[in-house]
C-alpha cells in the first residue's frame, strides 16, 4: 500500500503566492519523516508556464533524502527529462489526458501528439534506469467536454504503457467522479491492466474524493496520490479545488486496516511548514459560472444555480451540487 504524496508539486504548482526555496526544501524534508512512500518534488516544466516550481532544481540539491522514499518529479518532454536527472531524481512522471480539449488547453497538443512527445524522454528514463509513471488526467470529467467514456481513458492507459511507462495514474482532474463511475471505469480497465500498475489521483471539488479512495481500494488498487492539506490543483481546469488531503485518505485507509506506515501527526507538522505562505482562501465548490460548474448536474446551462454550499466532512449541506 503507497501513498504518493503530491503536495510539493501538485500541491504549489496553483498557489499564487510565493513559496521561498528553502521553504519547499524544509516542506519536503518534513514529509520524508512521515512515512509516505514516494513524495513528487517538483517538475521541470518552462518557469514561465508554472512560475511557480521555477526553482526544481535548487529544491533537488537542498532536500535530505531518506533512503526507501522515491523523490520524484514531472517532465513534460526529453528536454526536462535532462533537467530532472542531472538534478537526481529517483523517478519521472509524464502527463497527458483522456480529453482532447483539456489536452490542447494544457500542453498544446493532441493526446496522440502529446504521447509521440514523451517517446525520447521516456526513451532516455529506460536507459537511465528511471520508473516512469504515465498520468491520465480528466479520466472521468473534462470542464470542457463533461463525462469522459472508460474507453477513452483505456485506449490512453495501453498507449502509456505500450510507449514503456511502468504505471498509469488515473487522475479526477476537476473532482467531479463518483464511486460508482470510479468502479465503473476499473471494471473496465483493469482486465487490461493489473491494478499493481494502476494509481489513483483524485481532487476533493465536490467532497467525494475518500470515497472515491475506498471504491478503488475495492477493486485492489494500492497506489494512492493525495496532498497534505488537500492543497492544490490545476491551474489548466478552470474552477476545480484541491487534492484529496493526505491525513484524510491515511485515516480513512488506516480504519480499513490496510495502512501502518504513516504518521498523521507528522503529516500535520509538515502542513504546517507551508501555513505561513499560503493563501487562506480555499474552495469547497467551484466558482460560480466556471467551466467545472457547467458539468455539475444541477447546472441550468448558462451559469451557475447561485447557491452556496458549504461542504462539512463528505457532506454537502444545501441543494446545490449534491453528488
Amino acid at each position: 500500500m503507497k501513498i504518493v504524496e503530491v503536495g510539493p508539486r501538485d500541491g504549489l504548482q496553483n498557489e499564487t503566492a510565493s513559496i521561498p526555496t528553502d521553504v519547499k526544501i524544509a516542506f519536503v524534508d518534513a514529509l520524508s519523516r512521515t512515512g509516505v512512500s514516494e513524495i513528487e518534488v517538483s517538475a521541470f516544466v518552462s518557469p514561465k508556464r508554472v512560475p511557480q516550481l521555477a526553482d526544481a532544481e535548487a529544491v533537488f540539491r537542498g532536500i535530505d533524502r531518506k533512503a526507501g522514499i522515491v523523490y520524484s518529479a514531472l517532465v513534460p518532454n526529453r528536454k526536462g527529462l535532462e533537467r530532472a536527472i542531472d538534478a537526481g531524481v529517483d523517478k519521472v512522471s509524464v502527463f497527458t489526458a483522456a480529453s482532447e480539449t483539456f489536452n490542447r488547453k494544457n500542453i498544446n497538443a493532441s493526446i496522440a501528439g502529446s504521447i509521440r512527445r514523451f517517446e525520447p524522454a521516456v526513451k532516455l528514463a529506460r536507459q537511465s534506469g528511471l520508473p516512469v509513471r504515465g498520468y491520465i488526467s480528466t479520466a472521468f470529467w473534462c470542464a470542457f467536454e463533461g463525462r469522459v467514456s472508460p474507453n477513452a481513458v483505456i485506449h490512453v492507459a495501453e498507449k502509456l504503457l505500450d510507449l514503456g511507462v511502468d504505471e498509469v495514474s488515473i487522475s479526477d482532474t476537476i473532482g467531479k467522479a463518483t464511486p460508482q463511475e470510479v468502479a465503473a471505469l476499473l471494471e473496465s480497465l483493469l482486465p487490461r491492466i493489473a491494478p499493481e500498475f494502476v494509481a489513483v489521483h483524485f481532487h476533493d471539488t465536490y467532497g467525494r474524493g475518500v470515497e472515491n479512495v475506498l471504491a478503488s481500494l475495492d477493486f485492489g488498487i494500492q497506489t494512492f496520490d493525495a496532498s497534505v492539506g488537500g492543497i492544490g490543483g490545476c491551474p489548466f481546469a478552470p474552477g476545480a479545488t484541491g487534492n484529496v488531503a493526505t491525513e484524510a485518505v491515511v485515516k480513512a485507509l488506516q480504519e480499513k486496516g490496510v495502512l501502518n506506515q504513516v504518521k498523521r501527526e507528522r503529516l500535520a507538522l509538515a502542513r504546517r511548514v507551508l501555513d505561513p505562505f499560503l493563501t487562506e482562501e480555499r474552495r469547497s465548490v467551484p466558482k460560480g459560472g466556471s467551466a467545472a460548474c457547467a458539468v455539475c448536474e444541477f447546472h441550468n446551462g448558462e451559469t451557475c444555480c447561485g447557491r452556496k454550499d458549504r461542504i462539512i466532512g463528505s457532506e454537502h449541506v444545501g441543494s446545490a451540487h449534491r453528488p
